[in-house]
């Protein structure tokens, strides 16, 4: 089991580049997007960038989501077996917001 890393955070409050490791703490790739079922509000799990290529990771893969990294239940093996996005059942890729932009729009002054 890794050490736990710092704060755990929202997947809402994910940022892309954070490490995504394994079960055994190996990280093996970095967060691109967040995937999110919109019509119900749902985490639906993150497109990671590895050495291979786009892969995608069901939420029910994802642990624990920190700041630092996003801990995982895949073995080495699992993770170097992901699929690409487009084998997902992906609804839509939320594109992730800095707390600054959500609070702006909150209050009317961002962009729409």
């Amino acid at each position: 089991m890794p050490d736990v890393p710092d704060h755990p955070i929202a997947y809402t409050a994910l940022q892309p580049g954070t490490p995504v490791q394994t079960s055994d703490g190996h990280p093996f790739a970095s967060v691109e997007d967040v995937l999110v079922d919109e019509k119900v509000s749902v985490f639906d799990g993150i497109v990671v960038q590895t050495v291979d290529g786009a892969r995608f990771i069901d939420a029910d893969q994802i642990t624990s989501i920190y700041t630092s990294c996003v801990l995982t239940t895949l073995t080495t093996e699992q993770a170097a077996n992901l699929p690409p996005p487009n084998g997902s059942t992906l609804v839509e890729i939320k594109p992730t917001r800095s707390i600054a932009d959500r609070l702006g729009r909150m209050f009317g002054r961002g962009k729409p």
